[in-house]
């Protein structure tokens, strides 16, 4: 397997990685918050630039499941960039020098970009679970069909789906995704570790539905094919 095609995905994985660090802002103090923000961004444009041909394929998409691609893609797009305008809008430390004070509203759209961007990424990486789990296969020497592995990862699928779905309710996902006002953040000092799990099994939750979402799409298209012929 090509060594820039793992390191494309190191890269991505690197950037989700910063991105759920990134929400812990009251376990971090605001400086190293900004630091890891400023590491994601700059992963992003590396990530950008190994898929820059991407771009350039854009305009011939034709089918429904590039159109969708397209779509996430884009909307990911947007919403990294509100990230970063209202990060530098909002921040004290590394960009302390410019006469820039985004208040409170900057703030607000701040936390509501950086919810939809761990949803949003969540998706964009369900569209693309099957290529990843090809890789994984590959680089741990994996072969040949097993019933029993495929129970198992859909037992874990299962468990992660359903550990998201009581996470969305236990971090009040909702109203962030909203905007609306709260005063119900987590508490560090109690748990930083649940926290975390939290955030993951919440992107698990939309990487599962939309993996097995357009897994099940697959076969249904090819049916109707059958019968239209």
């Amino acid at each position: 397997m090509a060594f820039v095609f793992v390191l494309r995905l190191m890269i991505a994985f690197m950037a989700a990685g910063l991105l759920l660090i990134g929400l812990a802002y009251y376990w971090l103090d605001n400086a190293i918050h900004e630091l890891v923000g400023a590491a994601m961004f700059l992963l992003v444009i590396v990530h950008n630039v190994f898929n820059r041909r991407w771009y350039s394929r854009i305009a011939g998409t034709r089918e429904v499941r590039g159109l969708i691609n397209t779509g996430v893609t884009v909307l990911l797009l947007i919403t990294m960039l509100v990230l970063l305008i209202t990060s530098v809008l909002i921040s004290r430390s590394l960009s302390g020098f410019m006469p820039l004070d985004g208040g409170f509203k900057a703030r607000q759209i701040h936390t509501l970009a950086a919810y939809w961007s761990l949803v949003i990424v969540a998706i964009h990486l369900g569209l693309r679970w099957s290529m990843i789990m090809g890789v994984a296969r590959s680089l741990l020497g994996v072969s040949g069909a097993s019933a029993i592995r495929t129970v198992m990862l859909r037992a874990i699928a299962v468990v992660v789906a359903a550990h998201g779905v009581w996470s969305s309710f236990e971090l009040g996902v909702g109203t962030k995704l909203s905007m609306q006002m709260t005063l119900d953040w987590w508490n560090f000092e109690e748990s930083v570790a649940a926290f975390f799990i939290h955030c993951m099994t919440i992107a698990g939750l939309y990487v599962v539905a939309i993996y097995y979402a357009t897994n099940w799409l697959r076969p249904r298209k090819a049916w109707d094919r059958i019968r239209a012929a």
